[in-house]
């Protein structure tokens, strides 16, 4: 059974590796690039006044790896134990993971890995500065939910996801049939829409007739407003869910 991965070719091994644990076969076609700003003033700024907020909620990992540098650090290990007023939130897992390789421990990870499910765990945000380090095209349900609960959301784009260019040896192997392509964020949607028209594919008509697997909700939501009708989606919002929710579909 072939499983086609579609997120950044750099973050897509461990979900491989994974696939084929479990008996499948992963098949690359990375249809998204994930870019650092590069000298980001309005990053600097922030950090040099980082005790002014009351939090640091990271989305992603890519946010991580987009903000976290020797700056970050510096600016971070310049406050004894004890000193630091800003708290960290991490959604998902893999983002909590993503700091802990840095030595920093999230002071909040939801329940539930989507943006707004984070607002629970923020507590009093009135008049208070939440500084999201995002991707350029963010879904903007947090921030509208931090100032709807009277806090100051304050955004820095940290990263931009670009369109992937398509390699011959990707292209065959969709042209030769996938059965399952994966989807794990809107982002993941649009590209892949976009590249397989490119390429003189239909994406709702593929070889085989694949099953669309989503990632969560939100992705889900996506994939079904672009058109896509073979769904199906995580319970948990992980590439493990991602892989229960394919193993599940082939018992059935």
């Amino acid at each position: 059974m072939k499983v086609l991965i579609t997120r950044p070719r750099t973050q897509a091994d461990d979900f491989a590796e994974k696939l084929r644990t479990a008996g499948f076969e992963p098949v690359y076609f990375p249809v998204i690039e994930i870019q650092s700003v590069e000298n980001n003033i309005a990053l600097e700024r922030a950090l040099s006044k980082i005790n002014c907020y009351e939090w640091i909620v990271f989305t992603s990992v890519n946010a991580v790896s987009s903000t976290i540098d020797s700056n970050f650090l510096q600016t971070w290990g310049e406050y004894p134990v004890g000193t630091m007023k800003v708290k960290i939130a991490a959604i998902g897992p893999k983002t909590a993971e993503a700091l802990r390789k840095h030595n920093i421990e999230p002071d909040f990870i939801p329940d539930e890995f989507v943006g707004e499910a984070i607002m629970a765990g923020l507590g009093d945000v009135r008049g208070k500065w939440v500084l999201l380090p995002r991707a350029e095209i963010a879904r903007k349900e947090l921030p509208e939910a931090i100032s709807h609960a009277g806090g100051v959301p304050h955004e820095v784009t940290v990263y931009r996801t670009l369109p992937a260019k398509v390699k011959e040896g990707e292209l065959i192997a969709l042209k030769s049939g996938v059965d399952v392509v994966t989807f794990t964020s809107a982002s993941t949607v649009e590209n892949f829409i976009a590249l397989t028209r490119q390429c003189k594919l239909d994406p709702f008509n593929l070889p085989k007739n694949p099953v669309f697997a989503c990632i969560g909700p939100v992705t889900e939501q996506a994939a079904r407003e672009a058109g896509f009708q073979s769904i199906i989606t995580a319970k948990k919002y992980t590439t493990d869910g991602l892989l229960e929710a394919i193993t599940h579909m082939e018992k059935l």
